[in-house]
């Protein structure tokens, strides 16, 4: 007769035979090691979080005023002849305007009158936004009016980036890239949100400016077609006081290039 010596292991047996045990350990550790090659190979083809901070859990009164330049903003003092823009968005998907315009009903002509707004702050590579969620956190100061928001022109430019929402992409999404972000985005522009272009230079320095027509109106179905997409403009760009651009644009005139997106 044949003399088998298999090893047979009772689960119940809190000793486990040598060879089953030697095969166990290898299994795990090679279950390990598949496990760590996975995360680490996941996590490199991941983009990175940015440096985007959205206040979701507080809010926070800021007083400015308002002007349309052609988005809604709050032009806030910071001190002596130093002046930050803040541009206002609306609750989930949409901008800010719908707000206005309820509020326009009954004070209005709002435009350059101080304000105090209540609302989720923003940041983002040293823009701030704030989200709205009622028309009823606005409290308009009638007896105090503000100058028009100066403007500098700087030169016409052709410009190559995409186009993104400013709200999803500054913070309130991390980190707000990715092809499902780029349909939110869409939506986000559709429902009021500015466009904002997006255009890295040489030096890998990202600025951001916001799309209007040539005549500086507000452009959102115009542009949706090419939002998150690599694209060269062309325009006249102003900037701001502080370090927002604006860049007027034949939105009939976007060229789409034939490159792989950066950031959806």
């Amino acid at each position: 007769m044949e003399n088998k010596k298999d090893e047979f292991y009772v689960g119940y047996n809190n000793n486990v035979p040598k060879q089953t045990g030697r095969l166990l350990k290898k299994t795990v550790w090679i279950f390990l090691f598949v496990i760590i090659i996975f995360v680490v190979v996941f996590s490199y083809n991941q983009n990175p979080f940015n440096n985007g901070s959205f206040e979701l859990t507080k809010e926070s009164k800021v007083t400015g005023v308002y002007h349309e330049s052609p988005y809604p903003m709050l032009r806030v003092q910071l001190g002596k002849n130093t002046y930050k823009n803040i541009l206002l968005l609306g609750f989930g998907k949409f901008g800010a305007k719908k707000y206005i315009n309820e509020l326009e009903e009954t004070d209005k002509d709002i435009l350059n009158k101080e304000m105090t707004i209540d609302g989720n702050l923003i940041y983002y590579n040293g823009k701030t936004l704030l989200q709205i969620s009622d028309e009823q956190n606005i409290i308009v100061h009638k007896d105090k009016q503000g100058k028009d928001i100066p403007l500098q022109i700087v030169d016409e430019y052709t410009l190559e980036g995409e186009i993104v929402d400013p709200k999803c992409y500054f913070g309130v999404m991390k980190p707000g890239k990715g092809k499902i972000h780029r349909s939110c985005a869409v939506r986000c522009i559709s429902g009021g949100i500015p466009p904002v272009f997006a255009s890295t230079d040489v030096n890998n320095v990202t600025s951001y400016f916001l799309i209007t027509d040539m005549d500086g109106n507000p452009v959102n179905k115009e542009v949706l077609p090419y939002v998150g997409q690599p694209a060269r403009i062309r325009g006249l760009v102003e900037k701001y006081s502080d370090s927002w651009f604006r860049i007027k644009i034949d939105a009939n005139a976007i060229e789409l290039l034939n490159k792989k997106s950066t950031i959806y």
